[in-house]
């Protein structure tokens, strides 16, 4: 329940966004310096985090970072380890899907490249532990308005209840209503689609392998779950995902069948369907005065690389790095030069992601022929080139660039 008084609390950082990202760090900044006050407010009870039925792609960075912060052993059990991947790219009519481009699943020995995790097991852990190290929490509570002053923020949230901090942190998702009100223009723009979300069971096993069909509307990926069971990201123009989610089991599942096939024998739904729209949000300033931008409140990537949650998570590793080095040096840690180091490290690496996906959201989702020819001619030669294919994998592992300690597994 919400902590209902007046007093006014003060705390080092507050973090607005109970979600992965705003639990993760919460959880990596007090692991840091448990000296440190911490706070997480959230709109939705603590208590359901477990009833979300989603999964999450996590690379072998974000499950390194979550080993140092004590989570991943006590969730492994759960994953789906990914062992390898193919990439095809048709006609929906066709019969045939040649396979253009396959990926090994490891990065090192024993080491996938990613694994699938179930957020209603991700999501509790996180919580738990974020509990234990004593960071406090206001959920149900939504952040209403702050002010920003020389050596504090004033927050203030729905129920009334006042909060000071020296650094806030927006982690309240893409739509994030503190980024409005700290005034960060963001660079948008619409797709015209929709990814819908499900989950199926199928009659064979997948045996760890990842598929990504590139389709006229968009990609269609399957993505490994534990048992007989994968996870769908299925995209397609807004208006037909609309009327998919809103379609009765029977016709749903008779579309689903046309885009998955038969490989994995008979398939039924096993879980809800939901559609979310898909565009680019990209913020121009990852920092204000007093204020971190993490997550999808910072950036909102199409899902066809799978890598908006792991650039949330590197956002974590970087943001609780420059925190915990300030606070060791006896800097402010919300002192804006201190948050510019965060924003140096994270921008460019987000709109060049950005970048990327967008360009081969641009590419794969449409039905000309031409392109199509030069897409298949390329992905065939990345096929047989070993080592572009490697730096594709450590890309999608999570540690290209300059990695923050804790996505390489050590200590802050």
């Amino acid at each position: 329940m919400a902590r209902k008084k007046k007093a006014v609390d003060m705390f080092d950082v507050v973090i607005a966004g109970g979600g992965y990202v705003g639990l993760s760090l919460a959880v990596a900044l007090k692991q840091g310096d448990p000296g440190l006050a911490c706070a997480v407010v959230d709109p939705k009870p603590m208590a359901d985090l477990h009833k979300d039925p989603r999964a999450s792609a996590i690379a072998a960075a974000a499950s390194r970072m979550l080993g140092q912060l004590g989570i991943w052993d006590k969730i492994a059990a759960k994953a789906q380890p990914i062992n390898d991947m193919i990439v095809t790219d048709s006609k929906l009519r066709d019969a045939v899907r040649p396979v253009f481009l396959t990926f090994g699943g490891e990065t090192a020995d024993g080491e996938p490249f990613a694994h699938m995790m179930p957020n209603g097991v991700m999501m509790p852990a996180l919580y738990k532990a974020a509990r234990a190290l004593g960071v406090s929490f206001f959920a149900p509570g939504m952040a209403e308005t702050f002010r920003t002053h020389a050596d504090h923020v004033e927050l203030a949230l729905e129920d009334g209840t006042p909060l000071k901090s020296r650094l806030l942190v927006a982690a309240d998702g893409v739509r994030s209503r503190l980024r409005d009100l700290a005034g960060i223009r963001t660079v948008d723009w619409d797709y015209g689609q929709s990814g819908i979300v499900t989950t199926v069971k199928h009659e064979r096993p997948h045996e760890g392998r990842a598929e990504e069909h590139f389709l006229p509307a968009g990609p269609f990926a399957i993505l490994p779950l534990p048992g007989n069971r994968s996870s769908l990201v299925w995209t397609e123009k807004t208006a037909d995902a609309d009327r998919l989610v809103k379609s009765d089991d029977f016709t749903f599942e008779l579309e689903l069948e046309r885009r998955f096939g038969h490989h994995l024998g008979t398939l039924e739904l096993d879980g809800p369907r939901r559609a979310y729209p898909l565009g680019l949000k990209l913020a121009r300033d990852f920092v204000k005065p007093r204020f971190a931008l993490i997550g999808d409140a910072a950036h909102g990537i199409h899902p066809i690389a799978g890598q908006g949650l792991n650039l949330g998570f590197k956002d974590v590793a970087a943001l609780a790095e420059v925190v915990i080095d300030a606070r060791r040096l006896g800097q402010d840690p919300g002192g804006f030069d201190v948050l510019e180091r965060y924003q140096r490290w994270r921008r460019f690496d987000t709109f060049q992601m950005g970048v990327v996906t967008d360009v081969l959201n641009r590419l794969f989702s449409n039905d000309s022929d031409v392109l199509r020819a030069v897409r298949d001619f390329g992905l065939g030669v990345v096929d047989r080139m070993p080592g572009l294919k490697s730096r594709f994998i450590k890309e999608a592992a999570g540690f290209a660039g300059p990695v923050p300690k804790l996505l390489s597994g050590e200590p802050i």
